[in-house]
């Protein structure tokens, strides 16, 4: 790479010693058609091939440039910005508290937006890629995790997203899965047993999947401050996502309506529409006014017998993310009436939670994570509970991945199906993104008219809606 010579307001030569003049031109134009751009455009082309070029060599090691450095700087003058843009030491969310006009600039930076000066993105652009990616090597302490964080928070805004938005979605969205992983990095190269001993780092912390998951993984080896911290972490990870949840179940009635029993006659249930369709006989033209000699009522009362809900949960390792939203889903459905919910945790034995369903914090902390799968031990434990089978919705959750026994749970879970209940297999989702269902399994559940739900939350929040309503 050639040194590039300091930026003037009208040409720049390129790192790679090409003059300015011979890079703005589009792929295919002859080089004398350049000069019917304008002076203007050829310098905003300038200043973005020397943003573009040092963020580069930034992120991919390159050895640093001093020429490449001061033109950037220049560049970064002259479009008005402050000189910490280029400072990857100084966090996003420093820069927009130094400078909170930037703040709206960052908003929906890289949506697109046709109006914004195009060097000027290209430098804010390029401070938050640096941020994101450069994350070096070694250890990260409890600070540097917070930060990079909150600038993973400004990248998404840029997207044009929440905050943490993508990163939610991470098994849904390659984006937020690359983001998911480099979180997930991070927090694996924190010495994480010594910042949870101290209060003050620990509060530091910001709950993500990726941090519950290794706090889940080691808290066989915490003890005192360090587990107190710990629990309280994994507690405020579970309200947040519950409130999430929560939100989503909302409104769920269960149960169908039964007409059986005669409708109250008070003022709520009437039915307004249905009164003055079968009262428009008693129209009157003269006065034009509508006799009503009868009134109708709305049936609301419901069928009493109680939906049985069966969550079968695989805790292996990979199945960490899937685990911890569905024990959480489950407890909000515990909570609604008329819901009996029942949590089996399976690996190469089967645990009944069900006594702690209504509190996913405490299910959390007595699961073990790792191990294999053996789905027919968990099997052996939820067939008998279900007692009235089209009553009877189960939910199971695991990647399937058996130790050569793939034909017994498939035959117990056809065997289930077949008997009349809901069956609603999920697939497994990591930290990373990254999805992986046992080809073989998800081929029969396909024919057997139940595909697997790919890990998305909210259609396992749609289909269980649908079976209770």
């Amino acid at each position: 790479m050639t040194t590039p010579e300091t930026p003037t307001s009208s040409s720049v030569t390129t790192p790679d010693g090409t003059d300015a003049h011979d890079i703005t031109a589009p792929e295919g134009t002859a080089r004398g058609a350049v000069s019917e751009r304008t002076p203007q455009d050829i310098a905003e082309a300038n200043r973005r091939q020397v943003l573009l070029w040092r963020l580069l060599a930034r992120v991919f090691g390159a050895e640093e440039q001093p020429s490449l450095e001061s033109a950037s700087v220049a560049v970064v003058d002259d479009l008005g910005l402050p000189a910490q843009v280029l400072d990857p030491s100084v966090s996003v969310d420093n820069l927009v508290q130094r400078f909170p006009e930037l703040a709206d600039e960052f908003r929906g930076l890289m949506t697109g937006d046709d109006e914004r000066d195009r060097a000027r993105t290209a430098a804010l652009a390029s401070k938050l890629l640096l941020n994101l990616f450069a994350t070096g090597q070694g250890n990260v302490s409890a600070t540097q995790l917070a930060a990079w964080q909150r600038d993973a928070g400004w990248f998404e805004q840029a997207l044009g997203c929440q905050p943490g938005e993508l990163r939610a979605q991470a098994g849904q969205d390659e984006l937020g899965g690359m983001l998911a992983g480099l979180e997930g990095d991070l927090v694996r190269r924190m010495r994480l047993r010594e910042v949870l001993k101290d209060p003050a780092l620990a509060r530091q912390l910001t709950p993500s999947m990726s941090l519950i998951e290794q706090l889940l993984r080691d808290k066989a080896n915490l003890s005192g401050v360090a587990l107190a911290n710990a629990k309280a972490l994994i507690r405020r990870y579970v309200d947040e996502v519950a409130q999430v949840l929560r939100t989503q179940v909302q409104q769920t009635s269960v149960g169908t309506v039964d007409r059986s029993v005669p409708p109250k006659r008070v003022f709520r249930n009437l039915d307004l529409d249905r009164t003055i369709w079968k009262n428009l006989t008693n129209w009157n033209s003269e006065d034009e006014r509508l006799y009503v000699d009868r009134l109708f009522y709305r049936h609301t009362a419901r069928r009493t017998t109680p939906a049985r809900m069966i969550v079968v949960v695989d805790q292996s390792g990979s199945m960490v993310d899937s685990m911890v939203n569905c024990t959480i889903l489950a407890s909000i459905f515990a909570g609604l009436p008329r819901v009996d919910v029942h949590l089996i945790a399976y690996d190469t034995r089967a645990i009944d939670l069900t006594p702690w369903v209504n509190d996913p914090f405490e299910v959390l902390l007595r699961t073990n994570l790792g191990g294999g799968n053996d789905g027919p031990v968990a099997m052996a434990m939820a067939r008998p509970k279900i007692t009235d089978p089209r009553n009877t919705v189960m939910v199971w959750i695991s990647d399937f991945y058996e130790f050569d026994r793939s034909q017994p749970l498939f035959d117990g879970i056809q065997a289930v199906h077949r008997s009349g209940v809901k069956f609603i297999p999920v697939g497994s989702v990591n930290s990373s993104g990254r999805q992986s269902v046992e080809p073989w399994f998800r081929q029969k559940f396909k024919d057997l008219g139940t595909p697997v739900i790919s890990g998305h939350i909210d259609k396992l929040v749609f289909e269980l809606k649908s079976f209770l309503t």
